[in-house]
C-alpha cells in the first residue's frame, strides 16, 4: 500500500509539474514527487536499537570521530561508572546529560583501543555493561529498549489506544509522540530516514510508531530558505491523515521544528 500511495504521489506530481505556464502548479507537483520520495527512501542504519534487559551486556558501535548519544526508551540513566587509565590515548569521556538523561560517549584523536567499556544505571534501578566498538566516522545513536519496562506498562490499568475510536486513538497517539513514550499495542522505531527536500522545506522521519490500526511518524522539518515560512497540516501531511501537530508552524530562516502525523494502517 506504501508503494501504491508513493506511486500515485509521483505520478500526479507529474502531471502537474507538465503544466509548465503555471508556477502553483509546478510547485504543487515538486511536492508531491518529493513526498513520493520520502515514502519509499530506504533507511539510514546508522542508528542502532538494541534490546537489553537488567544486568545483560549491550554491544554497540561508538564513533571513532564524533560523539555517540545513547538513549533509554522509557527511562534515563541516573549515573555511569568507568575507569579511567592514566593515558589520554586509551581514555574516553562519558557524559551523562541531566535534562533527557541520555549518556554522550567520545574518544581522543588516536585513540588506542579497537572498543571501549563501562557501566550505567538508570533511573529505574536497572544496570547494564557497555562495550562498544570502534568504528566510523559519522556521529552515532544508540537506542536502548528493556522488555521488562513494557512488560510493567502492559500490566497498568490505563485505556489501550487500540481500544479508542480512531480519531482518539490519533490524538492519543500524537500525545505519545510528543513525549517520547512507548505506547502499549505499538512497535516504535527512532530511525532516521535520509532526509529529501520539500520546496525549500528540508524534510525528514526520525521515528516511527507502528501499530495495527494507526501508524505514527514524526518529521524533523527545517527552513532552507531565506524567509519565515508558515507550515500548514496539508504542507506536512496528506489529506488522508487523522491527525497532525506541528510544533512550531511559523519557522524562520534556518530553524528546524518537529511535525507528528497520524495515518491509518493500510491507508498510506
Amino acid at each position: 500500500m506504501m508503494s501504491v500511495f508513493a506511486f500515485g504521489s509521483a505520478v500526479t506530481g507529474a502531471a502537474f509539474l507538465s503544466r509548465y505556464y503555471c508556477i502553483l502548479s509546478r510547485a504543487i507537483g515538486a511536492s508531491l514527487v518529493a513526498f513520493a520520495l520520502l515514502l519509499i527512501a530506504e533507511p539510514a542504519w546508522a542508528d542502532q536499537t538494541v534490546m537489553a534487559s537488567d544486568g545483560s551486556q549491550v554491544d554497540c558501535a561508538a564513533s571513532a570521530k564524533d560523539l555517540t548519544r545513547i538513549s533509554l526508551v522509557e527511562d534515563e540513566f541516573a549515573s555511569v561508572s568507568k575507569i579511567s587509565t592514566g593515558n589520554s590515548q586509551d581514555d574516553f569521556s562519558v557524559v551523562n546529560e541531566p535534562v533527557r538523561g541520555d549518556i554522550y560517549l567520545s574518544v581522543p584523536e588516536g585513540f588506542g583501543r579497537q572498543a571501549l567499556s563501562f557501566f550505567a544505571t538508570s533511573k529505574r534501578g536497572y544496570v547494564y555493561k557497555f562495550v562498544c566498538r570502534i568504528a566510523g566516522e559519522q556521529a552515532v545513536q544508540v537506542f536502548i529498549s528493556n522488555p521488562a519496562i513494557a512488560k510493567d506498562k502492559a500490566g497498568e490499568a490505563a485505556p489501550q489506544v487500540a481500544e479508542a475510536s480512531p480519531q482518539d486513538g490519533a490524538v492519543e497517539l500524537v500525545q505519545a509522540m510528543y513525549s517520547n513514550h512507548v505506547v502499549d499495542g505499538y512497535e516504535m522505531r527512532q530511525r532516521a530516514l535520509r532526509p529529501v527536500y520539500v520546496g525549500n522545506l528540508k524534510v525528514q522521519m526520525i521515528a516511527e510508531y507502528r501499530g495495527t490500526e494507526l501508524i505514527g511518524r514524526v518529521l524533523r522539518i527545517e527552513n532552507k530558505s531565506a524567509a519565515p515560512i508558515t507550515l500548514t497540516e496539508s504542507t506536512v501531511a496528506p489529506s488522508s491523515a487523522l491527525a497532525v501537530s506541528i510544533a512550531e508552524p511559523k519557522l524562520d530562516p534556518g530553524k528546524v521544528t518537529t511535525a507528528y502525523l497520524v495515518l491509518q494502517n493500510g491507508r498510506q
